[in-house]
């Protein structure tokens, strides 16, 4: 699914324009990104969870070289998926409650 095709999808869903969905898409894109950045965790409860992991530095090898390069440390984001996704993904699974929203701050 592309950008434009969720955008159209969260229009159609909460019954706004498309213009509203995609000012709404963008704030929740921000949002998130705002609280990853300062170290914090983001949870949609039932969802999922989205945080910052830390990678340490490492040695890798350029495949066209075969030369060994470092490669420096990192934060990168990281999803887990919560109990509601995970029941709405499994086939034949009845009904569960809906995420609900919540930001733990380091």
């Amino acid at each position: 699914m592309t950008k434009a095709e969720l955008i159209a999808s969260i229009g159609k869903e909460a019954k706004i324009s498309k213009a509203s969905a995609e000012k709404t898409l963008n704030a929740f894109t921000n949002a998130v990104t705002k609280a990853l950045k300062k170290g914090d965790k983001l949870t949609l409860t039932g969802f999922g969870t989205f945080s910052v992991t830390k990678r340490r530095a490492r040695t890798g090898r350029n495949p066209q070289t075969g030369k060994e390069i470092k490669i420096p440390a990192t934060r990168v984001a990281k999803f887990k998926a919560g109990t509601f996704l995970k029941h709405k993904l499994r086939p034949g699974e009845g009904d569960y409650p809906g995420p609900r929203f919540s930001v733990r701050r380091k």
